[in-house]
């Protein structure tokens, strides 16, 4: 029974996505702190940096990889618009944290980090296995 959950298009689905993700979002967790801490942007700025090299490199990895053979594949205007309304959530939700845990509470820049990497993509596995690409 376990094997059979743990073999289930879902759950590959999440481990593909965890992967493909894990290493974009440290992409663009590398992209937030140093865009704050060595070029001297302000956090929201960076954070939108990271945002659209995240996009970009993100559709192609989830579409090709994470979720390969799910879904329909033949409205790629409409999927294309709904990756972007999906990411745009997740940098919405990202940038509350940052403003939240470095601009309201005056903490240091790598406390959001924590919930853009522990909150964040699984809310947008989620949005994007049921509708993106559902």
């Amino acid at each position: 029974m376990l094997l059979q959950k743990l073999n289930s298009p879902a759950t590959v689905q999440l481990i593909r996505y965890a992967i493909i993700g894990a290493l974009i979002t440290a992409l663009g967790q590398a992209i937030y702190y140093f865009g704050v801490e060595w070029a001297g942007l302000d956090p929201n700025v960076s954070i939108g940096v990271a945002f659209l090299i995240g996009v970009a490199i993100g559709y192609f990895a989830h579409g090709w990889i994470s979720f390969a053979g799910h879904g329909a594949r033949d409205d790629h205007a409409g999927m294309s618009l709904r990756f972007i309304a999906v990411n745009l959530f997740g940098f919405a939700l990202n940038s509350f944290f940052v403003w939240l845990l470095v601009k309201a509470l005056g903490g240091p820049t790598w406390w959001p980090i924590v919930p853009n990497v522990l909150v964040t993509p699984f809310a947008t596995f989620l949005m994007h296995r049921h509708w993106t690409f559902g």
